[in-house]
């Protein structure tokens, strides 16, 4: 059954894509969809893509090792778009530009800030994509029995395939499917187990669960520090902002992020239920070190029998979907920045660039073993707090930023929290301090700090075209205006 839900996954994700082929035609149609996808539509995708394999897997193992602790992961992820609706998603819509490096390079009038946010927008995209295949291995090995690089190569093909094919306006509707069909692979489930629990009197709770790890209760400092990650680092992750460029106008920007921020809330109920009931009823998993299986175990565990086997297919399609809708969106934010500048744009070079941007973090997951799922995710996100956020904040409402102090500021965060993520790889988890093991709460505001003493110290190198960049920004357009 399991192999089954796998098959119908990628044949519909395959036919959903070579439908938008039909109507990709143009270079505007690959990198943005023409800038013509209505909130809900985008709001679907967005919610398809952004719920990756540390939300679909990662939260429930969180919550079933860490309880109460881990609630901090659904809470940053969701309240991340807060930050979104508030400082980022009109203004950055208004700026008219395909990519991230597209911004920086308008609003600073510099080809050398372009070129390093292309290499920092890359790399974040690989690391973000890294979890997404070794998801997909862990998947294909707890419900197949297959070897575990069989769901790595899966992803990686099925991606390959309806990127090329339509680009963005492909996968928009792919996307848009995928949300939904992993809300309801986890929502029947769920509830299906909660019902049954409820209907069966007072079920006996297992004896309490044990974190493998050994690790303590994460202090202040930590949850402080992930807070700071989820919140800033939402702000500067390549395949989300990439969906905003495809709204007619800035006001349909806003109405996305406000329905993504719903369509988020309701999702996070389900792996957040699925974790508590597996920490009360299900504990063997995470002494067994299956925390991040918990969403595919549980169904064949607490129902069993034909249902059992029916619910845990309907959760690896679900499961599925999220490794493949994840990975799209970054394949095709990274495409978008390689074929410009590396490949020359135009339709030959996203595709060809899209095959890149998708084989060489399959070579990463083969060469690196996978760990908690939502952890590696949440440092993703510490990274991307320490160097795309802050240029994209700075630019958008402060005049005195330089190219010099977005480079600076750039580099300085991403030597620090890149620097940190390394040392306790090195070291492991046990071994690791809580200020390294969580670098975001002095990453990310050290990355702010040498951003703007360096702009300060280099005032003179402030754009001509500051004003009229800044004016284009924050100049609400009329609504529904469609820009070509």
């Amino acid at each position: 059954m399991a192999i089954t839900a796998l098959a119908v996954v990628s044949v519909a994700t395959a036919v959903i894509g070579f439908y938008g082929l039909r109507i990709s035609r143009t270079t505007g149609d690959f990198y943005v969809a023409s800038r013509t996808v209505r909130p809900w539509w985008n709001a679907s995708a967005i919610g398809g893509e952004y719920l990756s394999a540390a939300s679909f897997l990662g939260v429930a193992g969180l919550i079933l090792l860490s309880g109460t602790d881990a609630l901090w992961f659904p809470v940053g992820y969701t309240a991340g778009y807060l930050m979104l609706l508030l400082f980022v998603a009109a203004p950055l819509r208004r700026s008219g530009a395909y990519t991230i490096p597209d911004f920086t390079e308008a609003r600073l009038d510099s080809r050398a800030v372009r070129k390093v946010t292309s290499l920092v927008v890359v790399l974040v995209g690989w690391l973000y994509i890294v979890p997404q295949l070794q998801g997909a291995a862990l998947t294909i090995r707890i419900t197949t029995g297959l070897p575990s690089w069989v769901g790595s190569v899966a992803v990686v093909v099925v991606v390959c395939l309806t990127v090329v094919a339509g680009g963005m306006r492909s996968i928009t509707f792919v996307q848009a499917f995928q949300y939904w069909l992993k809300l309801t692979a986890l929502a029947v489930p769920v509830l299906f187990i909660v019902f049954m629990l409820a209907g069966s009197g007072t079920p006996e709770l297992s004896p309490p669960a044990v974190n493998p790890t050994g690790a303590p209760p994460a202090g202040l400092y930590q949850g402080v520090s992930l807070m700071v990650a989820l919140l800033f680092g939402t702000l500067g992750l390549p395949h989300v902002l990439v969906r905003f460029y495809t709204n007619p106008d800035g006001q349909s920007a806003r109405r996305t992020t406000l329905i993504v921020l719903g369509l988020l809330s309701v999702f996070y109920l389900f792996p957040t239920a699925c974790g508590l009931v597996a920490r009360m009823f299900a504990p063997d998993l995470a002494r067994s070190g299956q925390a991040d299986a918990v969403v595919l175990l549980l169904p064949g565990k607490l129902v069993g029998g034909t249902a059992g086997e029916l619910l845990s297919a309907l959760v690896v399609a679900g499961a599925f979907a999220a490794f493949l809708s994840t990975t799209s969106g970054l394949v095709v934010s990274l495409a978008g920045v390689i074929s410009q500048d590396v490949l020359g744009a135009g339709v030959n070079g996203f595709r060809l660039a899209a095959v890149v941007s998708a084989v060489v973090p399959l070579g990463f997951a083969f060469l690196t073993d996978s760990f908690t799922l939502a952890g590696s995710v949440g440092l993703v996100f510490a990274f991307t707090a320490s160097t795309v956020c802050p240029v994209l904040l700075l630019g958008i409402w402060w005049r005195g930023l330089t190219d010099a102090g977005a480079i600076a500021g750039m580099v300085t965060g991403g030597l620090l929290c890149g620097g940190a993520m390394i040392t306790s790889a090195v070291a492991g988890a046990g071994n690791t301090p809580g200020w390294l093991a969580q670098p975001a709460a002095w990453s990310v505001p050290a990355a702010f700090a040498v951003m703007v003493v360096v702009s300060l110290a280099t005032a003179g190198r402030v754009p001509q075209t500051m004003a009229r960049v800044m004016t284009r920004l924050h100049t609400p357009e009329r609504p529904l205006a469609t820009e070509r």
